[in-house]
């Protein structure tokens, strides 16, 4: 059964944000809302990790951003996050002064981890607005 893996309420967590604000917190990103989200405190690379309860099959990533130039996704299948390798790479296009909206088929992978690295943005702030996955539990 295909289901948002990613979704706070499925058990996926967000291990780690490279930057934080207490009034936009990581965990934003994965609630199921595009008006709440996660921003970055300027600089980049950016990173965060999303981890999930099992190993899941991934069959497509969305991402609604604002100011994302360069993204990196990749996927672990170890059971701590390490050991990455390279999804996805893509440069987004500018959306002046609305989201970014990205849809990434990774069918046949499967991932416990995926890495999310922003490389660059349109600005010194970026915001992702909601991330989720569709796959399913490996059986």
């Amino acid at each position: 059964m295909v289901m948002d893996v990613a979704a706070a309420d499925s058990g996926a967590q967000l291990l780690l944000a490279t930057s934080s604000d207490s009034s936009y917190p990581p965990e934003n990103m994965i609630d199921g809302k595009s008006d709440t989200f996660w921003t970055s405190t300027g600089l980049y690379p950016q990173e965060f990790i999303l981890s999930f309860t099992s190993l899941v099959n991934l069959k497509n990533i969305k991402l609604q951003s604002f100011q994302v130039k360069g993204l990196t996704i990749e996927r672990s299948v170890q059971q701590d996050p390490t050991d990455f390798e390279t999804l996805k790479k893509a440069q987004l296009s500018p959306s002046d002064a609305s989201l970014q909206m990205e849809d990434y088929k990774v069918d046949a992978s499967t991932a416990k981890h995926l890495r999310f690295i922003i490389t660059s943005g349109y600005d010194h702030f970026i915001s992702i607005h909601r991330l989720s996955v569709e796959g399913s539990p490996v059986t």
